[in-house]
């Protein structure tokens, strides 16, 4: 995809590999660039199943979503959200009740860029590009405050996010710094590639992501590590478990390689 596209904000370095950019790339989409692909189709050569794996996950926001509406959920935040691709959460929230709102936030422009796009004509979502650790920047924002009602449960989403932050930015502080915003009934939807499955080829992925992208490095965690952070929620059943084995639909919620179902760690909780 060229660079000189009008949703792409000035001064982006499309010479980067960046997480969302492969990750569109991975799942189909269409807003990648030329370094993003190389090392995608790069990483899928070491590993096949990372695509796989990038769809399970897709899958569980599905799942994971519809269970926080089923349980009157209607306000939702997604930290590091991405480049929207089909099935976005608005979209399956929405759909079930239309008075969902949904506030997106991530810190690649192109990703929040397009989303702009996306979102132009639906009132109730909005897009901030932030940090994650920015928390007075998302909360506060203008669009944040018009449309979730903190006084109200929230659906927090952080997906195949949090295995880009290093542990010195303590990441289980920083989700229980979110957690302390959120009232009783709010519940966290979390994913995490895993340190403990070894499919073929995924330590080598890993380190051949972590050589060719200078904007974020990968830390795959253990389960008692990810466990970590859902401290102060109660996890819902089944509990911590491999992407696809969390509520599935059918067979087709699973990969057809066993390995890759257990990449991700996926859960759901809930603030009591």
């Amino acid at each position: 995809m060229s660079s000189d596209l009008g949703w792409v904000p000035p001064g982006v370095d499309t010479t980067v590999p960046s997480p969302a950019r492969v990750y569109d790339y991975w799942l189909g989409g269409g807003h990648n660039f030329a370094p993003d692909r190389v090392l995608a189709e790069k990483i899928l050569q070491i590993m096949p199943g990372v695509r796989d794996a990038a769809r399970l996950n897709r899958s569980f926001l599905r799942r994971a979503a519809l269970h926080m509406v089923g349980q009157g959920v209607r306000q939702f935040l997604d930290i590091g959200s991405g480049i929207p691709t089909v099935g976005n959460l608005h979209e399956i929230v929405q759909a079930e009740a239309p008075d969902c709102r949904v506030v997106y936030v991530d810190k690649d422009p192109v990703a929040v860029a397009h989303s702009e796009l996306i979102l132009a004509n639906n009132p109730n979502t909005a897009v901030l590009q932030a940090d994650l650790r920015d928390l007075d920047t998302i909360f506060d924002a203008g669009p944040t405050r018009e449309l979730i009602d903190f006084d109200q449960p929230v659906g927090l989403f952080m997906l195949l996010l949090l295995h880009f932050v290093p542990d010195e930015w303590d990441p289980a502080a920083i989700v229980g710094q979110y957690r302390d915003r959120l009232v009783p009934g709010s519940f966290l939807a979390l994913s995490h590639a895993s340190a403990e499955a070894k499919p073929t080829g995924m330590d080598e992925a890993v380190q051949t992501y972590n050589t060719k992208s200078s904007q974020n490095q990968a830390f795959p965690r253990t389960y008692d590590e990810v466990l970590r952070f859902f401290d102060g929620f109660e996890l819902v059943e089944p509990g911590l478990v491999g992407c696809p084995a969390w509520r599935p639909d059918g067979e087709g919620d699973f990969a057809a390689n066993p390995e890759i179902n257990e990449v991700p760690f996926a859960g759901v909780a809930v603030k009591r």
